[in-house]
Formats: structure tokens, C-alpha cells, sequence
């Protein structure tokens, strides 16, 4: 046998929900891991049926063959890192919140998904006090897009100058660190996330691309993880995401009958 078939590699768990028009969720999950050399591995949430005009149903399975999932990974793989995805109800995060405080993985990246970029609501009111309360403070990382932390901390962020003020607030909510995405902002200037953690403010910029795009924030927390797997720091496996992201949205392409872009995962793959 090949020594290198050989290796125990790394593997990432992304716990979110399917989406059947293969652009986000656990599809783009699977896709960046991949992407990375990172084994991926994934327990489904909720299903979704959607294409690129936008969301058409959702299924939320039985929450005990969530943790059967769950458990099944954590049985026999090694995770570096697991990403949350879209969990649509109190009663789902509570079973994910459990699984973590069981398991105690060592790095958890959660996108806090809300909205699809259809508009379609992927989380239901009633979950988001749970959202604050149970996985927040588990969290390694949280990273939210404009709307969504002006959902979790219930007040407006307008402008680059209130995202500063935003993170400090959702620090306080029990997250070890924040990347805050900051592409909502009106201006054709440049797009500037905030990383923040315990030591330091960094503003992350990327030139703005004039296109509307599906599954970039579940794309970004996987590339996040995929590289906390790769043994980098936190600060840098959120610079080496973001730029990812970048290349993946200018090789991106067009494969439905919207206008909307997929990501071109392994064209912007760094070992490419």
C-alpha cells in the first residue's frame, strides 16, 4: 500500500443543511474542505429544496438521527474543526449544543445562517435567543454577515465605523473570536471584513465584484475550519479564507438560469 493512502488525515465535520441546487450549505462545505486536502465530513440539519432563484421547501429531520449523525463521525474520525451551518430550530441547536459540550472538538466555526440570498428565512424567530445563548459561547469563531448580527444583537450597523462597536457586542455575547463580513455595505469601494479576538482588531479587504453570489458565507466558515485543520492560527485562517472566497467568487460561474454565481471551489483551491 502507498504509504501516503496510509496517513490519518485531518478531517472537518460541517453540521448544516443540504441544498439541493449544490451552491451552499453542506454541498460548498464538502467542496471547500476538498478543496483544502481536508477529509470532510458532514451531519445534515435540514433539507432544503432550492436552486438559484430560490428556495422552494424545507425539511428539518428528526433531531435524534442529527445526533446519530453526529456521534457517528465523532466515533471514528479525528476533527481539527467543526463548522455549523443553517439549524433551523431551538430544538436542533440545542441538540448540536449538546453534541459540542459532549464532545469539546477542539475549533467550532459557525456561520449563524439566517436568510438564504433569495430572501427565504432558514431560521425560525424562536431560535435565535437560543442561537445567542447555547452556541455562541461554544463558538471559536463567529461569522455573521451584516444582517445576521444585526439580528443577533437586535440594533442596526449602518456604517463601517458601527461594525467596530458590532463585534465588541458580539464578543461580549461569549465568542472567543469574530469575522465580521462587512460585503452588505453600500459603495463600490472595497469590501472590508473585522476579524477581532482577545488581542487585536484587523480589517480584512478585498476589491468589491460586481456580481451576486450563493453559498459565499457557508464557504468562508468551511474555509475557516478547513485551515484551523491545517494547523494555522485563527487570525491567519481567517486571511487565507477570505482571500479564498475572493478567488473562488472571479472563477465563479453561472449554472443555472438566474444570474446568481456559484463558486468555482477548486479553481481557487490553494494547492491548485
Amino acid at each position: 500500500m502507498n504509504e501516503r493512502a496510509t496517513l490519518a488525515p485531518i478531517s472537518a465535520l460541517t453540521i448544516a443543511g443540504s441544498d439541493s441546487g449544490g451552491g451552499a450549505g453542506i454541498q460548498a462545505d464538502l467542496k471547500t474542505f476538498a478543496a483544502h486536502r481536508v477529509h470532510g465530513l458532514s451531519a445534515i440539519a435540514a433539507l432544503t429544496a432550492q436552486h438559484t432563484r430560490g428556495v422552494t421547501a424545507v425539511d428539518v429531520p428528526d433531531v435524534g438521527f442529527l445526533r446519530a449523525q453526529i456521534d457517528a463521525c465523532f466515533d471514528d474520525f479525528d476533527i481539527g474543526a467543526v463548522k455549523l451551518g443553517m439549524l433551523a430550530n431551538a430544538e436542533v441547536i440545542a441538540t448540536v449544543a449538546d453534541a459540542l459540550e459532549r464532545y469539546q472538538p477542539v475549533h467550532v466555526v459557525l456561520d449563524p445562517v439566517m436568510v438564504a440570498t433569495s430572501g427565504a428565512r432558514l431560521l425560525e424567530p424562536a431560535a435565535l435567543d437560543a442561537m445567542r445563548t447555547r452556541l455562541i459561547p461554544l463558538a471559536t469563531l463567529v461569522t455573521p454577515n451584516l444582517p445576521e448580527a444585526e439580528l443577533l444583537l437586535q440594533q442596526q450597523i449602518p456604517d463601517a465605523a458601527s461594525m467596530h462597536g458590532a463585534v465588541a457586542a458580539l464578543q461580549r455575547l461569549g465568542a472567543r473570536a469574530v469575522l465580521l463580513k462587512g460585503g452588505h455595505l453600500p459603495g463600490s469601494g472595497d469590501v472590508v471584513d473585522l476579524f477581532a479576538d482577545d488581542e487585536r482588531i484587523k480589517a480584512i479587504a478585498h476589491p468589491r465584484l460586481q456580481l451576486e453570489a450563493h453559498g459565499t458565507g457557508c464557504t468562508l466558515a468551511s474555509a475557516v475550519a478547513a485551515n484551523l485543520c491545517l494547523g494555522r492560527s485563527l487570525e491567519s485562517s481567517c486571511v487565507a479564507a477570505t482571500d479564498y472566497v475572493h478567488a473562488a467568487l472571479r472563477g465563479g460561474y453561472r449554472p443555472g438560469r438566474s444570474d446568481i454565481v456559484v463558486l468555482d471551489h477548486f479553481g481557487a483551491a490553494p494547492h491548485a
